[in-house]
């Protein structure tokens, strides 16, 4: 194994998870160090009992994200959620709508083929993608979710081409799957803004990845039961003091799968958000308990992904 843990070591990256747990004295460009996400947030009606809920709550919440994706919502209502997050400085970010489980091979629903799931597939599903992210931005949305690594590195390049506006936000989705420094590293090198690593990771493993990467780190502390459905509450601290610049991100067990989402789950989905945000008040206590001198971000903060609400539809220039 030397050999193999002095190359790693020679070019930058860790040899061994970091079983003393370094604090990360990386930050967000505000100097925070956690933000807070929640997801599946499916349309407008759920983003408006978000942000009530949210109220109720009183809880600062940073981003939500939607996992239907964009070209399943309307003009209309990708507009809406855009006003509706930008008018409180917080980031709205949807996926990409064109996905291996769309598409019409089976291979992504096989067991075997899973890890090619939310991928596109041949070059006219990637080409979709990328119309798909053009279309969002033309609508204001300054932030997506991406689990390609040719769409990733597309949207790179298309920031660079003056397709996309080089403040919008790219996350990469946990179903990427890079679980190590080298793999995590390389989605930033091709394009990531923020990383959402996979939920099972031990926060010895963690902090390997935390040593090379300086993009934010996103974390499920809830975690859906497709992906385990973990709930790593006490951990938050931890979480925040290791992986800053980190996103907690507060999922929800039990969780049916309503994707792709619509109509026939509204109801559904209200319920889902208003519980999801009772988590993140669960969550947040944990905060305030353990560790209140956490610094965490204002709404409004450097590099969050807000919208623009005075869009131009058709005007795809965003300048190189």
């Amino acid at each position: 194994m030397n050999e193999s843990q002095k190359l790693l070591e020679k070019l930058g990256y860790p040899y061994t998870d970091f079983t003393d747990l370094p604090s990360s004295k990386k930050r967000f460009p505000d100097g925070a160090q956690y933000r807070i996400e929640l997801p599946s947030v499916e349309g407008p009606l759920a983003l408006k009992e978000t942000l009530k809920a949210i109220d109720e709550y009183n809880l600062t919440i940073h981003r939500v994200s939607q996992g239907s994706g964009i070209m399943l919502q309307t003009d209309d209502e990708i507009i809406e959620m855009c006003r509706l997050t930008a008018e409180r400085g917080m980031e709205l970010s949807l996926f990409v709508g064109p996905r291996g489980t769309w598409d019409i091979s089976a291979g992504p629903l096989t067991d075997a083929g899973k890890s090619q799931a939310l991928r596109h597939e041949g070059a006219n599903q990637l080409v979709y993608a990328m119309e798909d992210l053009k279309r969002g931005a033309d609508l204001g949305l300054r932030g997506a979710l991406i689990a390609d690594e040719g769409l990733l590195l597309m949207s790179k390049k298309m920031k660079e081409e003056g397709l996309l506006p080089k403040d919008f936000v790219v996350k990469v989705s946990v179903q990427m799957g890079a679980c190590n420094p080298v793999s995590v590293k390389l989605m930033e090198e091709i394009g990531a803004d923020t990383y959402n690593v996979p939920s099972s990771l031990t926060l010895h493993k963690l902090a390997a990845i935390r040593q090379v990467v300086d993009i934010p780190i996103d974390i499920y502390v809830e975690v859906p039961d497709n992906f385990g459905g973990f709930l790593r509450y006490y951990e938050i601290p931890e979480l925040i003091r290791v992986l800053a610049p980190v996103y907690i991100k507060f999922g929800l067990r039990n969780h049916p799968d309503v994707y792709p989402s619509g109509q026939q789950w509204e109801a559904m989905n209200l319920t889902l958000v208003r519980e999801r945000v009772r988590r993140a008040a669960i969550g947040m206590n944990i905060i305030k308990r353990y560790c209140p001198d956490a610094v965490m971000s204002e709404l409004g903060a450097e590099g969050l992904g807000i919208a623009k609400t005075e869009i131009n539809k058709g005007s795809l220039s965003y300048g190189i």
